[in-house]
């Protein structure tokens, strides 16, 4: 969850803002601050309830976390009205250059992408290490048989 201050933003350019977010599977949600903060209650979300005071806007995202910052962010850049005021990542609350610092992650994909590399290394290694092994030993066979053939 991204939590933002919307203030100053019309009907067209929140639809604008929903619009673009919707492609990426993220919802956002105006919310009064009562109401917020009453269901917040006893949730990872309830550390945040000090960020629930004027004009809130919750920007949700199911699938990656970074993706909701950095979507956030970049409408942010066209229409500098909506700031970020800070965010729920994980049950951690974060404040606004913490967000800022998470948008500039690479996707989830990409990150998987790197551990996979990095777990797969040591193992492309051994084998390599294993395969030279064998055909170092398997190039002394032949040439000791072709030594005594001769």
């Amino acid at each position: 969850m991204v939590f933002t201050d919307y203030k100053g933003l019309t009907v067209a350019e929140l639809f604008d803002l929903r619009k673009s977010l919707r492609g990426a599977s993220i919802e956002y949600k105006v919310v009064k601050n009562t109401l917020a903060r009453a269901a917040s209650e006893k949730t990872a979300v309830s550390a945040a309830s000090d960020l629930f005071k004027g004009p809130v806007g919750i920007a949700i995202g199911y699938l990656d976390a970074a993706l909701v910052a950095k979507k956030i962010l970049e409408y942010s850049k066209k229409n500098n009205k909506l700031k970020v005021s800070g965010g729920v990542i994980e049950g951690k609350l974060y404040n606004a250059q913490d967000i800022k610092a998470i948008a500039e992650l690479p996707p989830r994909e990409v990150l998987l992408g790197i551990l996979a590399g990095v777990l797969q290394a040591p193992l492309s290694k051994m084998a390599r290490a294993l395969s030279a092994t064998v055909s170092s030993f398997a190039y002394a066979v032949k040439a000791l048989e072709t030594k005594k053939s001769s």
